[in-house]
C-alpha cells in the first residue's frame, strides 16, 4: 500500500533469524548464517532527505499505524509440506504484500509447506504467486526479493514456479532509482519519486543494496495473470483497465511504459496502480465484473488494501495501538467475488499466505 505523508514512528524491530538474501544466480543448500548484513536492521538516515521546495505531498490515502514489535510467528520444525496432486499442476498459494518482512515471510511459507527449515523450496510441483509489494517500511525489502528470485529458480528445478506480480512499491522503488529528484506532473503539485519513496517508508538499507539485477527483475514483473479461474492483481482498482482489454495487452503496455524510461510516464503508472476501495462500496461488485468479464476469472483476487481498512476496523490517524487488528485469514467481499490478501503486516497484521481455491 502506498501513503502520501510520513511513515510514521520509527519502530523497533529484532533481528532476521537467518540471512536468505542471496542473489538468484546462487543456488546454496544448507542453511544460511545470521549475518551482520545491514539489512537486518533498518538504521536511521545518516542525513534525512527533505522533499525538494515546492513538494506536494500525495494525499494521504491511509493512516500509519504503529507496528509495534516484531509479530511473533511460531512455525513448528516438522511442518507438513504443501499437498501435491496426483496428476496435473501442483496447488495454487498466492501471497499477500510482504513490505520488508523478511522474517514474517519465511515463517509463513514454512507454516504452509512451501519452503524447509533452511529456507529452500520443498514443495515439488506447488504453484506459488506474490501479489506484489516486498520492499517498504519493513527492515529488509532486498532480501525479500532476493528470496523470491531464489525460490522461483529452486521450484522451476522441481517442476513448480514461484512467479510475482508488479506492486505500485515496485513502481515506486523503481522509480526513486531512476528519477531520484527530477520533478513530475503531479495533480496534486510538484512531484519527485524520491521524495514520495521517503513519505512511503522508503528504507535507506534497501536503496543500498539495491542492484541492477534486482532492478531488471522488478521492471518485468507482470501486472496481472489469470490462473484456474482467479484473476490475480495487486491493486483492487478498475485502473488496469487503462492499460488494455486483455491481460497480455496490460502486461505489454506496463512493461513498454517503464522501458521507455519517462518519468511522468512512470509517476501516472505509479499513481494509478496506488488507487484503491474500487471493490468494497456500492457498486464494487460491478466493478470487479467490470475487471471479470474483460480478463477473465470467476473470482478477483488482489493485495494492496490492508483487510483492517477494507472492514472499517481502522480509518483514521487517530486510532491507538489499542485498536490493533487481528487478521485470521483472507477476506471475501463484493458479493463474493473478490478476495484481499493484504493481512496488514505493517500494522501488526498477519502476513498471508492462503492455498486457492478457498474452502467452501
Amino acid at each position: 500500500m502506498t501513503q502520501g505523508a510520513g511513515q510514521g514512528p520509527e519502530v523497533e524491530r529484532t533481528a532476521t533469524v537467518r540471512d536468505f538474501r542471496v542473489p538468484a544466480y546462487v543456488h546454496e543448500t544448507g542453511p544460511y548464517a545470521h549475518s551482520a548484513h545491514p539489512g537486518n536492521a533498518v538504521p536511521p538516515l545518516d542525513d534525512p532527505l527533505e522533499p525538494p521546495e515546492g513538494y506536494t505531498p500525495t494525499q494521504r490515502d491511509l493512516p500509519v499505524i504503529n507496528r509495534g514489535d516484531t509479530l511473533q510467528v511460531t512455525v513448528d520444525p516438522a511442518a507438513a509440506q504443501a499437498p501435491q496432486a496426483a496428476t496435473g499442476p501442483g496447488p495454487l498459494f498466492v501471497v499477500g504484500d510482504v513490505h520488508g518482512y523478511l522474517e514474517e515471510l519465511v515463517a509463513a511459507l514454512r507454516e504452509k509447506g512451501l519452503v524447509d527449515a533452511a529456507g529452500n523450496w520443498c514443495a515439488g510441483t506447488a504453484r506459488l504467486w506474490f501479489l506484489g509489494d516486498f520492499t517498504d517500511r519493513g527492515p529488509d525489502g532486498i532480501g525479500v526479493i532476493d528470496l523470491v528470485m531464489r525460490l522461483s529458480a529452486e521450484a522451476a528445478a522441481a517442476g513448480g514456479y514461484c512467479k510475482a506480480l508488479m506492486g505500485n512499491h515496485e513502481l515506486l522503488l523503481l522509480g526513486a532509482k531512476r528519477f531520484g529528484d527530477t520533478p513530475v506532473n503531479s495533480g496534486a503539485g510538484t512531484a519527485t519519486f524520491q521524495a514520495a519513496w521517503l513519505l512511503n517508508g522508503g528504507q535507506k538499507s534497501d536503496m543500498d543494496r539495491l542492484q541492477d539485477h534486482h532492478l531488471q527483475w522488478m521492471a518485468r514483473l507482470d501486472a496481472m495473470e489469470e490462473v484456474d479461474g482467479h484473476l490475480l492483481v495487486h491493486s483492487d482498482t478498475t485502473a488496469y483497465l487503462d492499460y488494455g482489454d486483455s491481460i497480455e495487452a496490460v502486461n505489454d503496455t506496463v512493461r513498454e511504459t517503464i522501458t521507455r524510461n519517462d518519468a511522468d510516464e512512470v509517476w501516472d503508472l505509479f499513481r494509478k496502480f496506488t488507487k484503491r476501495f474500487s471493490f468494497r462500496d456500492e457498486g464494487g461488485s460491478d466493478a470487479v465484473r467490470s475487471l471479470l468479464d474483460t480478463y477473465g476469472g470467476t473470482r478477483i483476487v488482489h493485495g494492496h488494501s490492508p483487510i483492517p481498512y477494507l472492514l472499517g476496523e481502522v480509518g483514521s490517524e487517530d486510532d491507538e495501538e489499542s485498536t490493533r487488528p487481528v487478521v485470521e485469514g483472507p477476506h471475501v467481499y463484493a458479493d463474493g467475488l473478490a478476495i484481499a490478501m493484504d493481512g496488514g503486516v505493517t500494522m501488526a497484521g498477519k502476513l498471508l499466505v492462503q492455498q486457492l481455491p478457498l474452502p467452501v
